[in-house]
């Protein structure tokens, strides 16, 4: 197989990945589009004959709604935030510290992040309610801190990693402690380490549906992924399209995020490969 080849069957089977990830959003746009009356002819029209904004206009412009989106964004910036914090001494010492048990501790930490909030959601939520944290949303960042920190650990160590010691070392000879080091020269070196972790814990709190789900109940504390599937099990075919302007709301901040700062999150992640 010649690599021109090659190159057209990767083009080729990348086009079909993105194909079948795509089909659901231009689905989901076209639902979006529709009366209430076309919404009851479903494939049989995909692209509608009569687009209309109002259904975006109704979601935007109802209280409810917005009140829901706040909580998402407050309950993902505060859990991101809290993750970084938390991950950032952790990550200095992995970087700059040897210490016994060092390499074990590091992949027991990458093992953690493969744990599905799933499988401790029972006893979880047991040990939530006897801290009496249950119906709050500290419980929700709470545990969205603990879900991004062993990712965020391993991101910011990349970000230390490539950072020469040098520069420590003359800030320590000029007198400068270790946290006065990391604070005026480690950290604002790292920036881009340390804003790929935020901005992806984000995204990961964005698209959390069980953790909320379980924790609150009360409809002013739901974020935007519970309250939309409230809704869809409480509505019916006539408000699909009300249902669909919701679902491509939600989505689309995360996407737009990402999309706009990729080429951050790729050099913090790829800056220890090319380490020396």
């Amino acid at each position: 197989m010649t690599p021109r080849i090659g190159d057209m069957l990767t083009y080729l089977a990348g086009i079909v990945l993105a194909a079948l990830f795509l089909m659901p959003l231009l689905w989901l746009v076209s639902l979006s589009l529709r009366t209430p009356a076309e919404v009851y002819l479903g494939a049989a029209r995909f692209i509608p004959e009569a687009p209309t904004l109002d259904n975006f206009r109704l979601i935007l412009t109802d209280r409810a709604f917005g009140t829901y989106l706040w909580n998402a964004v407050k309950l993902c910036a505060l859990g991101a935030l809290g993750a970084v914090i938390v991950a950032t001494p952790a990550a200095y010492a992995a970087s700059r510290f040897s210490f016994r048990g060092k390499g074990p501790v590091m992949v027991g930490i990458l093992m953690v992040q493969m744990i599905s909030p799933l499988v401790v959601i029972i006893p979880l939520y047991r040990y939530l309610d006897r801290l009496g944290m249950l119906e709050s949303h500290l419980s929700v960042i709470a545990v969205y801190m603990a879900i991004g920190v062993p990712l965020s650990v391993w991101l910011i160590k990349v970000g230390f990693d490539v950072i020469p010691q040098a520069l420590e070392e003359a800030a320590a000879i000029d007198g400068c402690t270790r946290f006065e080091i990391l604070w005026r020269i480690t950290l604002p070196l790292a920036a881009p380490a340390l804003a790929s972790a935020f901005i992806l814990n984000m995204i990961m709190g964005w698209s959390q549906f069980l953790v909320p789900f379980i924790l609150l109940t009360r409809d002013g504390q739901l974020p935007i992924a519970v309250a939309i599937y409230n809704f869809a099990g409480s509505s019916s075919a006539s408000t699909t399209q009300l249902l669909a302007a919701a679902c491509l709301v939600a989505v689309v901040p995360a996407l737009a995020a990402f999309l706009a700062l990729q080429r951050l999150i790729v050099r913090a992640i790829m800056a220890g490969a090319v380490k020396g």
